[in-house]
């Protein structure tokens, strides 16, 4: 198995979308996309799978709304109950209706701070990690596909060069 890649520069983010649609029609297997900018469409064009964050998401303010009403059954019916305002404090049930801005509140935090612990893991991005872009442009104004080499050099080349890229670089894969 190789360790080379193929890696073609973009000056224009229309450019490289027609690009990876004619890159995937000719069966090769785009490794990475690296851009300066979100790129509408490209997630289709490369045909990735929809995320599942948005599960984790519901998942994280249900035990946000969980970890919610259980803190204040224990701490406002079970450990010090108070008559506050008239309101006696010996159900739950009763007084819902105070409690539901905390619930509320507990659920948009768990549900935000989790998904951003879960984004930075799934992503591998944590404290002190080197930076994996390849070419300093491509956080400016330059867009890089990345392409594994199976033997196919002079083809793929010539397939990048026909496709508008401005720059063909074979190198190895770090």
């Amino acid at each position: 198995m190789s360790n080379k890649v193929i890696q073609a520069i973009y000056n224009d983010d229309d450019v490289l979308l027609h690009a990876v649609k004619k890159v995937k029609a000719e069966k090769h297997h785009i490794e990475e996309i690296f851009t300066p900018f979100p790129v509408h469409g490209l997630d289709k064009a490369m045909g990735l799978e929809h995320t599942r964050l948005a599960i984790c998401s519901f998942i994280f303010g249900c035990v946000g709304i969980s970890v919610a009403a259980t803190m204040m059954y224990y701490m406002m019916i079970v450990d010090w109950p108070q008559n506050i305002g008239g309101k006696p404090s010996f159900s739950f049930i009763e007084n819902l209706p105070t409690f539901i801005p905390i619930m509320f509140e507990m659920t948009v935090f768990f549900a935000a701070h989790l998904m951003v612990i879960t984004f930075y893991m799934r992503s591998r991005l944590w404290p002190f990690k080197e930076a994996e872009n390849p070419d300093v442009r491509t956080t400016d104004d330059h867009f890089l596909m990345e392409i594994a080499l199976h033997g196919n050099e002079k083809e793929l080349t010539a397939l990048l060069e026909e496709t508008g890229a401005v720059e063909v670089i074979v190198s190895e894969k770090h």
